[in-house]
């Protein structure tokens, strides 16, 4: 076993702290040891009562929320959470529970995880989930993945250089997916912010989304920015 490093030696920096809301004990315990293995500090919880004492005790960087637990369902404490901090959420759930998923991004979540998943899966959705908060706290972010550039504040949008010409529709889902990049937006959520003031359906959202892809993807047929959530909706990749 190694031996922790003087006080003099220690980091002033503070680490991230974690809330892990999990009836399973098996399933705390692996998550904590992924969260500790990336550095993270980890506070337990196997439901809602427990992990509302924790919330007034202590500032979160992220919740893991599991939505099935004794007394109730986690996505409840989304609200408490925000309140007290805003921390990335991420929300665990069956793989058949796509309309509690829905429901806990519309209420806030960040991403969801589906059970059974693996430890690399869970991690690169915390990192995820992180740069998202990070994000929102900065401002108007600028999108740059070394063909695509979006830069909010001004918008532009080029791609390999040059104006990919999009409609105003096209223009207001990217902004969305850049505004919120890294997390899953419901298909109600784009609806509402493409078709403000107008009836639309998840299919005339997959048509633009489609055109869009045409304009912004190396290859349309299998998309590495804006990503699929079968069921549930899009993300732009980070």
């Amino acid at each position: 076993m190694s031996t922790p490093p003087s006080d003099a030696k220690r980091s002033p920096a503070r680490s991230l702290v974690a809330l892990v809301v999990d009836d399973e004990a098996a399933i705390r315990r692996f998550l904590r040891s992924a969260l500790v293995a990336e550095g993270f500090e980890v506070t337990e919880a196997r439901d809602l009562a427990t992990a509302r004492h924790a919330i007034t005790t202590t500032q979160f960087d992220v919740a893991v929320l599991d939505l099935g637990l004794p007394d109730g369902n986690g996505a409840d404490l989304i609200g408490t959470l925000q309140a007290a901090g805003a921390p990335a959420v991420i929300v665990l759930s069956a793989l058949d529970d796509e309309a509690r998923k829905v429901a806990a991004l519309d209420s806030g979540a960040d991403d969801f995880v589906s059970k059974p998943f693996g430890v690399a899966e869970f991690m690169a959705r915390v990192r995820a989930a992180l740069r998202h908060r990070v994000q929102m706290q900065g401002g108007a972010p600028v999108y740059d993945d070394g063909r695509l550039s979006v830069d909010i504040s001004r918008r532009i949008v080029k791609i390999d250089g040059v104006d990919p010409k999009l409609t105003p529709r096209e223009y207001a889902l990217l902004h969305e997916l850049v505004l919120h990049a890294g997390k899953v937006l419901t298909h109600r959520h784009l609806l509402s912010k493409a078709w403000p003031a107008t009836e639309a359906d998840v299919q005339t959202l997959r048509v633009h989304i489609r055109n869009l892809r045409q304009k912004i993807e190396a290859d349309p047929d299998q998309p590495h920015r804006i990503l699929t959530e079968p069921g549930v909706g899009y993300r732009l990749s980070t």
